[in-house]
């Protein structure tokens, strides 16, 4: 039995890197949107802070500078997460023009793939067809040698 060889498995091959590719980029983004998101939390929690900050100033001793002090940062602080909502809304898109490239690739890796098992099928198909056109042949052989050896034993004996 030859071995098999599928014509395209270097179209295969690249399919298989470029898909291993996209999962990089995929988990890239991904874990860029992660460190964003994980931005957004730290600045809540900070404006949480300076809000409660500002509470407890305006119940104990009235500064105005750090009441003013505090209204600044609280301002900054929400600009600052309103800039953060954008960096978000970016690394989303990011994930989801990655997520899709992937979906892209394996689609076309898995129907590599297909292909490839399909002319797998067909070389075992054709390798068994030969292998019963083999043995047909040896039978038709072995059959027609002995109908001659008959034929040449009768006319021997008839000729004796």
């Amino acid at each position: 039995m030859a071995k098999f060889v599928y014509s395209m498995q270097s179209v295969l091959n690249l399919k298989i890197k470029t898909e291993n590719q996209s999962k990089m980029e995929f988990g890239v983004a991904q874990m860029h949107l992660n460190e964003e998101l994980d931005k957004m939390e730290a600045l809540q929690r900070r404006l949480e802070d300076y809000l409660f900050q500002g509470e407890e100033l305006q119940k104990s001793i009235l500064d105005v500078n750090e009441i003013l002090f505090n209204r600044n940062a609280v301002e900054n602080v929400k600009a600052q997460i309103e800039d953060q909502k954008l960096n978000i809304e970016r690394a989303e898109k990011v994930v989801d023009e990655a997520r899709i490239k992937l979906s892209k690739d394996m689609q076309e890796r898995k129907m590599q793939e297909t292909l490839r098992e399909r002319a797998y099928q067909e070389y075992l198909q054709e390798e068994k067809d030969a292998e019963f056109k083999e043995s047909d042949q040896r039978t038709s052989f072995t059959y027609g040698q002995r109908i001659s050896d008959r034929k040449n034993k009768e006319n021997n004996a008839q000729g004796r």
